[in-house]
């Protein structure tokens, strides 16, 4: 089951990558790279999901397991805090490039500097 999830999540993050490199127009970009933050929370839930019963399994006590049981979870929420954060400054960008350039296009944000 680890396997498949993480296969999900390396399917997920190179569509996101091919998806980031290969367009052009910042809001598809920034979708790409939800995409890729995504996948990696996939992958810190399924590595937090199937490491803990097996630190039980080797003779821990379910007290001295409770505190891991939730880091991965703990770690996705952080990197949803980060995604925001990058979504709101990415937005901001856009907005600027629009009224600057009128145009969504990647490729035009070199010229924000005039």
């Amino acid at each position: 089951m680890l396997e498949r999830l993480l296969i999900l999540s390396a399917v997920l993050f190179c569509i996101g990558l091919y998806g980031a490199l290969s367009r052009r127009h910042l809001i598809a970009v920034l979708i790409s790279i939800e995409i890729m933050f995504n996948a990696v929370n996939v992958a810190l839930v399924a590595f937090s999901r199937f490491t803990v019963p097996g630190a039980m399994r080797v003779g821990l006590d379910a007290e001295a397991v409770a505190p891991l049981a939730l880091a991965g979870q703990t770690f996705v929420v952080f990197a949803i805090v980060v995604a925001a954060a990058e979504v709101a400054l990415g937005l901001a960008l856009l907005i600027a490039l629009v009224r600057r350039r009128d145009t969504t296009d990647v490729t035009e944000v070199s010229l924000l500097r005039r």
